[in-house]
């Protein structure tokens, strides 16, 4: 069929204002967002110059339906209605990142008495200071471990920190000074909780000339414990910077390194703040459009820094490959972050080398996943073989059932494709109206759920569905997908073996015949990854209900007692036991409870 987008008629009204165009596909999905200082230069470029294309671009092209124009007052109003778009529509051939979380923080309440440190998220409403971003909540543990047992600030909750009366455990393994029971003066508490902060800022040469200075001073008045203790600061000290290969460096930035291949992207940012890297991150993409260095890095940065995330923007932002129009992208992500904010290519000395680190990390993290994808489309080829499948599968779906004697059944769908696993398809089911304890009719319910919504969304289906079970569980999975017309799923049963262990599966086919795969076949290990990450995720699930059952108190089942009520009636009592052996008199004793309402709580605990 002819496209009847007619591109002559559309380019010759077209404006040469700055704004946003979305390119659409004959069923009106959205393929492309872009943004452009001159919309009728840059959309003319996809038809009039189609020979200077990437293959990719031109098939994109190809599929363009029609066309729609937003005109944004400048380039800088057009970038931030460009990532607004795509993060709300996820069109297909933008480079889409997939994380969204905040960024993890230390925070530091100097504005207690007994300041304390801990891992942040989100907003920055508590008072104190807050030191990141980190790429990772490890990156903080690691941080938080080395002061822990180098400085000794206290790390415990202030609900925690407010009721002891003795020290905790970690006082008593040296991890912490005690100032909940004032085993510490405040002086030298303050000490040691400045020393974290010239750490956590980067100033470890101050630090370290410090605590030599400390140590001195204790040996000089035969104080030889306190001497000690400065000289393992010391060494503690030293050994993380000697790990830390760009404290030569000073001042704060993200390095952004960007490698490619077999169509596929990393991008690799070194965090660094105050002269000291905080670590790292890669974040892996699809080149839709088999776009260079510097389109790509053009792309990644406004989705890294305007997409909602809740991090800390350095005043420098350093660059692997050159990009146009730094100006603008620059100028926007100063204005969202408040502060102005360089964009640099050409640099040298300590952020040079910073750049070469970060370049060799990308192409070494990209490599090791695409040796990881080859690995698995290798088994998943086994797969194919070993199954007799007509085609190697490109997406495989895996059922599991899981309780606790019939109690908060759950059943669990993974979903793996060529790449690995899928976990953002992931489902889990909530089983109700059954048996307690019918595997047959749970399964049932949890295979009619899922395939009767995709049928009724349109969506593709799986190629392979495995069922973690023998030929019981087959048998139920059949009649679902006969009684929803389905049949282009292939069906096998993953049964334990005789001895019901790894490497002695039985695997059923749709017909009940049975066939074991040798313990080395890499089929077999493919199907055990995936049967055994099913069971994972169906026992995580079941847990997490049935632990959320459990820690329910009866008393919130009582009508009119509220929070309030339930909170008076335990320090009334002491306990949920007491209550319920409490007589009508003794309930009606508890401040707000009246005679009548005592009764209904007698009769809804008897």
């Amino acid at each position: 069929m002819s496209n009847p987008f007619d591109v002559k008629a559309f380019l010759k009204n077209l404006t040469t204002a700055p704004g946003v165009y979305q390119m659409f596909d004959v069923a009106g999905k959205i393929l492309y967002v872009g943004k452009a200082k001159n919309l009728k230069n840059r959309v003319s470029s996809y038809f009039h110059k189609a020979e200077g294309l990437t293959p990719k671009t031109q098939a994109l092209v190809k599929r363009i339906a029609n066309i729609e124009i937003t005109v944004a007052p400048s380039e800088a109003e057009a970038l931030v209605l460009e990532q607004n778009l795509i993060k709300a529509q996820r069109p297909p051939y933008n480079i889409l990142m997939r994380d969204d979380k905040s960024y993890p923080y230390i925070f530091l309440s100097d504005t207690d008495e007994y300041p304390r440190i801990g891992v942040h998220r989100g907003a920055k409403k508590r008072k104190g200071k807050y030191y990141g971003p980190f790429p990772n909540a490890s990156a903080v543990r690691e941080s938080l471990s080395f002061l822990q047992k180098t400085f000794r600030v206290r790390q415990c909750e202030d609900s925690v920190f407010k009721n002891r009366t003795r020290p905790c455990l970690q006082y008593q393994i040296g991890r912490c000074t005690g100032p909940c029971v004032e085993a510490i003066s405040k002086r030298n508490y303050r000490e040691d909780v400045r020393h974290t902060q010239l750490f956590l800022e980067g100033r470890s040469e101050l630090l370290h000339n410090e605590l030599v200075q400390s140590m001195e001073r204790a040996s000089h008045n035969l104080a030889f414990e306190e001497a000690a203790l400065h000289r393992d600061q010391i060494t503690a000290l030293r050994s993380v910077q000697a790990q830390n290969t760009v404290d030569a460096g000073q001042g704060s930035a993200d390095i952004v390194a960007c490698s490619t291949e077999a169509g596929q992207v990393c991008m690799h940012v070194l965090f660094v703040r105050d002269g000291r890297m905080l670590g790292s991150k890669s974040y892996f993409l699809h080149n839709k459009l088999d776009e260079s260095h510097g389109e790509l890095i053009a792309e990644f940065l406004p989705q890294l820094y305007l997409g909602g995330r809740k991090m800390d923007v350095p005043t420098e932002v350093v660059i692997s490959h050159r990009i146009e129009e730094t100006g603008v992208l620059a100028q926007v992500i100063g204005d969202v972050c408040g502060h102005k904010v360089i964009i640099n290519h050409s640099v040298r000395t300590h952020r040079a080398r910073w750049v070469a680190m970060a370049i060799e990390a990308a192409t070494q993290n990209l490599r090791n996943r695409l040796g990881q994808q080859q690995h698995t489309l290798a088994r998943f080829e086994s797969l194919q073989q070993a199954l007799n499948l007509p085609e190697v599968p490109s997406w495989i779906e895996c059922f599991d059932i899981s309780h606790s004697s019939g109690e908060a059944t759950k059943a669990s769908c993974v979903v793996f494709n060529r790449e690995g696993a899928v976990k953002s398809r992931y489902r889990i089911f909530n089983i109700e109206g059954i048996t307690a304890g019918d595997d047959y009719a749970a399964m049932e319910q949890a295979l009619t759920r899922r395939y009767s919504r995709l049928q009724k969304e349109g969506a593709d289906l799986p190629d392979l569905l495995l069922i973690d079970g023998g030929k019981g569980q087959l048998s139920k999975a059949r009649e679902v997908m006969i009684e929803l017309g389905i049949t282009s799923m292939v069906l096998f049963g993953v049964a334990k073996g005789t001895t019901r262990k790894p490497g002695f599966e039985t695997l059923i086919a749709q017909d009940n015949t049975e066939q074991v795969l040798s313990s080395d076949n890499p089929a077999l290990h493919l199907i055990q990854q995936i049967r055994d990450e099913a069971h994972r995720f169906a026992i995580t699930g079941h847990k997490a209900a049935r632990d959320k059952k459990r820690s329910r108190s009866t008393l919130e089942d009582i009508p009119k007692v509220g929070p309030k009520r339930r909170r008076d009636m335990l320090k009334h009592f002491g306990g949920l036991q007491e209550i319920t052996k409490a007589s009508v008199a003794d309930l009606a004793k508890v401040e707000g409870i009246s005679r009548n309402l005592a009764e209904e709580i007698y009769a809804h605990l008897h």
